[in-house]
């Protein structure tokens, strides 16, 4: 079992969101890798000695995979304001 993969779920060890799970969305040079979490869904790079790897795999490329994944709600959008009329 390759630990190291695009779609693999772990949890962050260390830095602002720890104790979170982040799903790796693609594999770096070197020991780095790009992971989404539930705090800061935009990827991130990451250093695979901070990351505590978990059986679980899903696709990277399914948007609510990653979602139910991390436990993103999907949002409503926001109401569209229309300027009141004079």
């Amino acid at each position: 079992m390759a630990l190291i993969e695009q779609g693999r779920i772990c949890i962050k060890k260390f830095g602002r969101d720890a104790g979170d799970k982040a799903v790796i969305t693609k594999v770096l040079e070197g020991n780095f890798v790009e992971v989404m979490t539930h705090t800061r869904p935009k990827p991130r790079k990451a250093n695979i000695r901070h990351l505590e790897f978990l059986p679980e795999k899903i696709d990277p490329s399914d948007t609510a995979a990653i979602n139910a994944a991390l436990e993103i709600k999907a949002e409503k959008p926001a109401p569209k304001h229309t300027a009141a009329k004079r």
